[in-house]
């Protein structure tokens, strides 16, 4: 008995070592040099923008050194208490931002949906007025970064969806672009180009995240608005 226990620590801590290394080598093989002498540009965002970063990164080499929060960015309560510490003390060139799906959703702590999703008996994380709140405050702590700013607007919520009402998407988004208007803030409507994706490039029905393909698509516009925001803020320093 001694002899297969210690034969299975063994082989257990065998495949942790490879399990280990595995992970490191997935690990270098996405990290990038970052080149000192290209500007940086920063990705705020929930999981949607976590689809859409590695596609931009690799779009824009050689253009800009491209980084995304370490972390989920969720709702725009979530943002508030946040914010400064994302934004660390880089020099941001560019940032690319967005909340909205997490502040639309409807969570109940009974559901067993994941995330406690639950648009019948739930409650709604972030009301309308107070993301409109939550969202200005967080667009006047942006511009004191000197960056040029891009706002994605929320993807589509589709019909299914368990935590959200479909078109509250639409009512978050208005409210989001009054407020960049204000502001005169680029927008980057990714919920125009998403509302025209057929359904295989959504990860399923009810689903508001996107198969690979459908974040390759998003990634395209991104790093489209992206070096229009580059070349608007090389404007501006000249």
């Amino acid at each position: 008995m001694n002899r297969l226990n210690k034969y299975v620590r063994l082989q257990t801590a065998s495949l942790m070592l490879l399990c280990l290394t595995s992970i490191g080598q997935a690990q270098e093989k996405q990290t990038t040099k970052s080149d000192p002498n290209l500007p940086r540009v920063l990705i705020i965002g929930d999981s949607i923008s976590i689809g859409y970063t590695k596609p931009t990164i690799e779009l824009l080499q050689g253009v800009a050194n491209v980084e995304r929060v370490k972390a989920n960015c969720g709702d725009t309560n979530r943002g508030k208490h946040n914010l400064k510490r994302w934004l660390g003390k880089t020099d941001w060139d560019v940032i690319h931002f967005n909340w909205g799906l997490h502040d639309l959703c409807y969570r109940h702590p009974d559901s067993k949906v994941q995330g406690h999703r639950d648009k019948v008996n739930g409650t709604i994380s972030v009301p309308l007025n107070e993301y409109e709140k939550n969202l200005e405050s967080l667009v006047q702590q942006l511009e004191k970064t000197g960056a040029t700013l891009v706002w994605a607007t929320t993807t589509p919520v589709p019909e299914g969806e368990a935590g959200r009402v479909v078109g509250d998407d639409l009512k978050y988004n208005r409210v989001a672009e009054k407020i960049m208007k204000r502001h005169g803030i680029r927008i980057n409507d990714l919920h125009k180009l998403a509302s025209g994706f057929d359904a295989s490039l959504w990860t399923g029905p009810g689903n508001v995240h996107f198969k690979k393909t459908g974040s390759a698509k998003l990634a395209k516009q991104v790093a489209q608005e992206i070096k229009a925001a580059l070349k608007e803020k090389k404007t501006k320093n000249n």
